[in-house]
């Protein structure tokens, strides 16, 4: 929404609303709708990003941010650091799968902007591979006068070589699409190009035609502002009359038509979902030139055709056909049954979780399909094969108590690569054509010394008696006096689990130092599955907060820290998380780095894409959902006469998707309040920060060394 209709919407739904003064101090909020507009919030402006009057305030405070941070003696060294790590040219150049070659993305300090690039395997597999370079991105940029940013690409199968190139300007998540030809290393002259930014994007029907869903104009986009309507565009005719072939509805948070394809790239079925909210969706296959909907759970989906079968995933427990299929699981049916009949086909169990267990990816390659699996938070990753008219499973031979991962798979053959790394050990990738077990193909460079560390996982107990487990990365027998300085994180969000990882520049620049770390693997993310996830959302969210809080404070009972020198840090979801932990309990932490995040929850669904998480936290319209949300919601949670931990807020100009607004007008409103607080925005980077390496090192600098002058520095 654009603000002047946001603020024509504030003042409408505002219009008779009592307000009364808060008498301890906090921002009072109207008592019909509640839904602050401009008369309860004084900081609507900053909503809009790119104003002159925001842009200005923005300036002044990353000046007077930098003029703290910046100065620091520390700063160029650690910034130095930072850098090498980003810019190392031995780190792993990952890798796609593609007919013609193995595609890498890279960014180094004489390509900021990025090179795609290819291989062949055979070169790969060596310590100095040969790169032909497809599309230079830097280049790109530079033509054509823009700040471009690769997002990815989509291609027709099998051959992969027709292209639609997605790029943003700044960073943002809308994209406009240009067809590219990887064989020629051109875009094609005359070819599709959709030059209007957009949400969306589009799938390959054959080299001549597509499907799209974007913003076609009015009626096209959802309250959150995702597209709802798919069209056939056949090639040489204009977009605009692209017929439309799917609509869902403006109250969804998106919706399209895609392709059901197997790994021989043949077409299947035309298939379209509903996004009815962020966790549940309606989907729907065509036949007989009708749209007919799968009887399936909202909080199921199809997950891939596998060994002649369709396979759907579950995350709640689904009764069928006599049957009781447990969340988390999957499920099968034979294609060609399922095809004839969608909703009659039989379903057989291919996998459903133990105790503790969940599903974390796939891969479904030439003749296998590959899962990998969180069992207590240690990864592991089954093969499963229909043989014999059974589906079997077997582990695939990768070390024990790590994380693990997919990182590249083949469609045509067997060809497989995996990530193992854990916090201390750098990530090394596997690789296994399908005829024997995983071997080493390339190691990570270490980049910080992790002599004398070591790795404990513990539990809290939250507010409600739940154990929640922790991981902390401390110096070995460092002493229990509460002096060490801890950076703690966690996420708690969207069933996204924050798993152990290597640390890199954590390592190096805090590690090192003497700091320790802790990962909290908090209930709402996706740690032990979908109800680990759904006992912390929407009325129960509080749980979330809670977990975070209970981890602090057993790291504070337990004597590895106290609270001048415990810091907090997350981003989007987990600076909510961050934002509800320092206005919930200020005295239990030294230090706040609130990231890109959520932090105005009363207005969130009017900011960037906020209407699309009201499945995760609710929506401040009903009265009865508000309620849950105006409890925990920061910005309205600051009030006069607290002392805060001088939170470090930071957001990026090209954010369209939390939106830098939360960020501004949380520091803002600390500034009304005599606070004191940092504040800094990227005027360059999307939703993950800085565009180039160099902007990604100077972040990262500016926060350790926040970090180090709050609980470390006398």
């Amino acid at each position: 929404m654009k603000l002047v209709s946001t603020l024509a919407l504030a003042a409408v739904m505002t219009i008779g609303a009592a307000t009364t003064a808060a008498a301890d101090g906090h921002m009072e909020t109207p008592v019909v709708d509640g839904v602050p507009g401009p008369e309860q919030d004084p900081y609507i402006w900053l909503e809009e990003a790119r104003s002159e009057a925001a842009l200005a305030w923005v300036n002044n405070e990353n000046e007077r941010t930098l003029a703290v941070l910046e100065t620091d003696p520390r700063f160029a060294a650690l910034k130095a650091e930072a850098l090498a790590i980003f810019d190392s040219e031995d780190r792993i150049p990952f890798v796609s799968f593609r007919p013609d070659g193995l595609y890498n993305f890279w960014q180094d300090k004489n390509n900021p902007k990025g090179l795609l690039r290819r291989t062949t395997l055979e070169s790969y597999q060596t310590d100095a591979p040969e790169w032909e370079v497809v599309l230079d991105i830097d280049a790109l940029a530079a033509a054509d006068g823009k700040e471009w940013v690769y997002q990815g690409s989509s291609c027709l199968p099998p051959a992969l070589n027709k292209c639609m190139i997605a790029l943003s300007d700044g960073g943002e998540d809308a994209t406009i699409l240009r067809e590219f030809d990887t064989a020629t290393k051109q875009f094609v002259e005359g070819g599709f190009v959709l030059d209007q930014k957009s949400q969306g994007g589009v799938s390959w029907i054959d080299e001549n035609t597509l499907l799209v869903g974007r913003d076609f104009g009015e009626g096209t986009l959802t309250d959150s502002e995702y597209p709802f309507t798919t069209r056939v565009w056949t090639r040489g005719t204009d977009i605009a009359d692209a017929p439309e072939i799917y609509r869902g509805a403006a109250s969804d948070v998106s919706s399209g038509a895609y392709l059901l394809r197997d790994n021989d790239a043949v077409i299947h079925a035309r298939m379209a979902r509903r996004g009815v909210s962020f966790h549940e969706s309606e989907y729907f296959i065509e036949k007989d030139g009708e749209w007919l909907q799968l009887d399936i759970p909202k909080k199921a989906n199809p997950y891939g055709i596998v060994d002649g079968h369709m396979l759907y995933s579950t995350d709640v427990d689904w009764t069928v056909d006599g049957q009781t299929f447990p969340a988390d699981s999957l499920i099968a049916m034979d294609l060609e049954e399922w095809k004839a009949n969608p909703n009659g086909a039989a379903k057989t169990l291919v996998w459903a979780p133990a105790e503790r267990q969940t599903k974390r990816g796939g891969a479904i390659t030439g003749n296998a399909l590959f899962v990998t699996l969180l069992d207590n938070v240690v990864g592991k990753v089954l093969q499963f094969n229909f043989t014999n008219g059974e589906w079997v499973s077997e582990p695939v031979a990768l070390p024990d108590n790590a994380t693990l991962g997919i990182a590249a798979s083949s469609d045509e053959t067997d060809q497989i690569m995996y990530t193992v790394t854990g916090f201390l050990e750098p990530t090394t990738l596997y690789y296994s054509d399908g005829s024997s077990a995983p071997q080493v193909l390339k190691t990570s460079p270490a980049y910080f010394d992790p002599a004398g560390m070591e790795v404990e996982q513990h539990e809290a107990t939250s507010a409600d008696g739940t154990k929640i487990p922790y991981f902390i990365v401390k110096p070995a027998g460092m002493a229990m006096n509460g002096e060490t300085a801890v950076l703690m994180t966690g996420y708690g969000g969207f069933q996204v689990p924050r798993l152990p990882g290597y640390l890199g520049s954590t390592g190096k620049l805090w590690l090192e130092r003497g700091g320790a770390y802790v990962l909290a693997n908090l209930r709402g993310g996706g740690e032990f599955g979908p109800g680990w996830h759904q006992t912390a959302i929407r009325e129960n969210k509080q749980r979330t907060w809670d977990d975070f809080i209970a981890v602090g404070q057993d790291l504070v009972d337990r004597g590895f820290t106290s609270p001048q020198h415990l810091g907090i840090q997350g981003g989007s979801q987990g600076g909510l998380l961050v934002g509800t932990a320092f206005t919930q309990r200020p005295d239990l932490f030294g230090a706040a780095i609130v990231q890109i995040p959520l932090f105005d929850m009363l207005r969130y669904h009017l900011i960037g894409r906020g209407a699309s998480w009201i499945g995760e936290y609710g929506d401040p319209r009903i009265p009865e959902q508000r309620a849950w949300i105006e409890g925990y919601s920061p910005y309205q949670m600051l009030r006069e006469g607290v002392d805060y931990p001088s939170p470090f807020l930071w957001a990026s100009t090209a954010d369209d998707r939390t939106h830098p607004a939360h960020a501004r007008k949380g520091a803002a409103r600390l500034a009304e309040l005599g606070q004191p607080y940092y504040y800094y925005e990227d005027t360059t980077g999307g939703h993950s920060g800085g565009v180039d390496n160099e902007q990604r090192a100077k972040l990262q600098a500016l926060q350790y060394i926040y970090l180090m002058q709050r609980l470390m520095d006398e």
